[in-house]
């Protein structure tokens, strides 16, 4: 494996470059498809390919528990076991573990917790999150961090940020496979002050590059907005910037303006399996009356295999009988949509534009959004 990132364009505050991952260049801004368990759901891996998408992410917490990182790299390593040609980044477990709230304990030696599927008692360290993440042997490797929940007090997020300071040290003692990047993780709510602090902490240590987590986690989507308006741009210009869990289109537009490089989100195949199609024109309901009889595609502006070849009364009939097909095609089309919406904002940062182009699909998104059931 090997790790190289360059810049290409600056517009404002974002920015157009390319992530070297092995063998696969990776284009910025980019949106990583969330694999949980070795897939992603609903699925094939040359269905994700012929997405865009050149880099997923896989779930660090579930492939321990099942089949277990050994098989794992017994079996020639996530991207072999589960048929990936391209990159793979993993997170740390921390976000899932960390979800557990009646089922973890934390300390400054890491996380015991219990699994979901069956009750047992693991260990998650610092370094046993990185061990693990070499086993599956995935391109770049998240540190273990403590994410507090939104709303959490001042004293809570401190300490966290305290704690994730002295993990992110930890993990970058364990040897790594040769060439795996490891990303650091800035917390600090949305607390300004704490963040810049955090990140002044963790940029100076030798990290490929850095990540913005406990966002999306319950805060006001305007706060978020804030923060990262002030926080992103502050983050080091030679390394890949990393919000982590976020989100929705227009939460990438205002993050890719901010400075953002990568995303990941599990909206696009959740919202999918749920009867939800995200477009250039907002959230397209499935479940409405209104498209029983609308021969129309789910968007004009998508060349994807599903708005060439499906009308809209198709798709909501396989949604409301609820056939299995419904949600692997609007999963298709969502994934597809979201590596569209990155490769055309950077397109646009090229351009000199961004800021025009963005505001214009936002604008278009909100419009025309459908919201609730019916």
């Amino acid at each position: 494996m090997s790790f190289a990132f360059v810049c290409d364009t600056v517009d404002g505050s974002a920015r157009a470059g390319r992530l070297t991952l092995g063998d696969t260049e990776v284009r910025t801004p980019v949106f990583m498809p969330v694999g949980t368990q070795a897939t992603v759901k609903t699925q094939t891996p040359d269905e994700v390919e012929a997405t865009g998408a050149r880099l997923i992410l896989g779930n660090t917490y579930h492939l321990m528990l099942r089949p277990g990182a050994e098989l794992v790299d017994h079996m020639g390593g996530l991207g072999r076991f589960m048929g990936w040609r391209h990159a793979l980044l993993t997170d740390s477990g921390g976000f899932q573990v960390f979800s557990l709230a009646k089922l973890r304990k934390i300390t400054e030696e890491g996380v015991t917790f219990r699994s979901h599927l069956d009750g047992s008692e693991y260990a998650l360290s610092p370094e046993r999150s990185m061990e693990i993440q070499a086993l599956l042997g995935a391109n770049i490797a998240m540190v273990l961090d403590e994410c507090p929940e939104g709303g959490a007090e001042r004293a809570v997020i401190e300490r966290a940020v305290a704690r994730t300071t002295a993990w992110a040290k930890r993990s970058l003692a364990v040897p790594r496979r040769p060439g795996q990047a490891c990303f650091g993780i800035v917390q600090g709510g949305t607390h300004v002050d704490l963040r810049l602090g955090h990140l002044s902490e963790l940029a100076p240590l030798p990290f490929e590059g850095l990540a913005l987590g406990g966002f999306s986690v319950g805060e006001p989507i305007e706060e978020m907005y804030r923060v990262l308006s002030e926080v992103a741009p502050a983050m080091p210009s030679d390394r890949p910037r990393y919000l982590m869990g976020v989100g929705k289109p227009i939460d990438l537009l205002r993050a890719i303006g901010a400075g953002i490089d990568m995303f990941d989100c599990v909206l696009p195949t959740r919202n999918a399996r749920n009867g939800q199609a995200l477009t250039w024109h907002g959230r397209v309901n499935l479940k409405q009356a209104r498209h029983r009889e609308d021969p129309s595609p789910l968007d004009e502006q998508c060349d994807c295999p599903v708005c060439s070849n499906y009308s809209r009364a198709y798709l909501r009939h396989l949604i409301t009988a609820g056939e299995t097909l419904g949600g692997r095609l609007l999963t298709q089309h969502n994934l597809h949509f979201y590596q569209e919406l990155t490769r055309r904002a950077r397109e646009a940062i090229v351009d000199g534009r961004y800021a025009s182009w963005a505001a214009g699909v936002e604008a278009s998104m909100q419009a025309h959004d459908e919201i609730g059931g019916g």
